[in-house]
């Protein structure tokens, strides 16, 4: 029995040794704050989709969703108030992520917890640095201002940070059928936007526009409360030791 520990102990030695990343320290501690942290982002996450639509269902004509947040505009303290929800909700489900690895070379170069992060910081920034009036398109409409700029800068970022995390995590072994959920969002994510995008630059269906964002805008977020629910079911040892 001695030689036996005596002996494990000398795997688990030479181990952390050669792999010091590979058994992370106070892991059975973590694993018990996980499933907390997942519960408050997942919970967080809808809360701010839901503020999106309720505030959005109180404007009798179509608006893209930076409208909701204008200056001026009924809505933008609610609008202010799901932004810094989401973005806590995905810094949140991001800390508790960190295991997660995308197994194709390009995209593994950093944790998806990492592009999260990114995209919770773009949308707190947005969140606080609101457009003007009818939010015109920066560089392009006259009336455009810095704060419009920035606004539609970080929102374009932090929109484009979440499709790169769907594309990472459809990579991760850890999460197969996730995986396919992911990829799936992540095209429909971008084909959505960047036609919305491209309507209102142009100001052409402005209307069809506006829902188009705003779908996208609900899928990129329950996808991401999906993501953090399916991580309750992967234990940070097992997704560690599978990549």
């Amino acid at each position: 029995m001695t030689r036996l520990l005596r002996s494990d102990g000398r795997v688990r030695l030479s181990q952390i040794v050669r792999q010091p990343f590979a058994v992370p320290l106070l892991a059975r501690g973590w694993q018990r704050a996980v499933p907390v942290l997942l519960a408050i982002g997942t919970f967080a996450v809808l809360g701010g989709l839901t503020v999106i639509w309720a505030a959005r269902l109180t404007v009798p004509y179509p608006v893209y969703v930076s409208e909701l947040g204008a200056h001026g505009a009924p809505t933008a303290a609610p609008f202010a108030v799901a932004l810094l929800s989401i973005a806590a909700g995905g810094f949140s489900i991001a800390l508790a992520s960190g295991h997660i690895r995308s197994a194709a070379p390009v995209l593994g170069r950093w944790a998806p917890a990492v592009t999260l992060g990114f995209a919770g910081l773009c949308f707190v920034v947005a969140s606080q640095i609101t457009c003007s009036a009818y939010c015109p398109v920066p560089l392009v409409d006259p009336r455009s201002t810095v704060g419009d700029l920035v606004h539609t800068s970080t929102a374009v970022l932090g929109f484009g940070a979440a499709c790169y995390a769907m594309l990472q995590v459809a990579f991760a072994t850890a999460l197969p059928r996730i995986a396919r959920f992911s990829l799936l969002c992540c095209v429909a994510v971008a084909s959505i936007t960047i036609v919305g995008g491209l309507l209102a630059l142009v100001h052409v269906a402005t209307d069809v526009g506006a829902w188009l964002e705003l779908t996208g805008t609900t899928v990129a977020i329950a996808w991401l409360a999906v993501y953090g629910m399916s991580l309750v079911r992967v234990p940070v040892l097992a997704a560690g030791d599978g990549q």
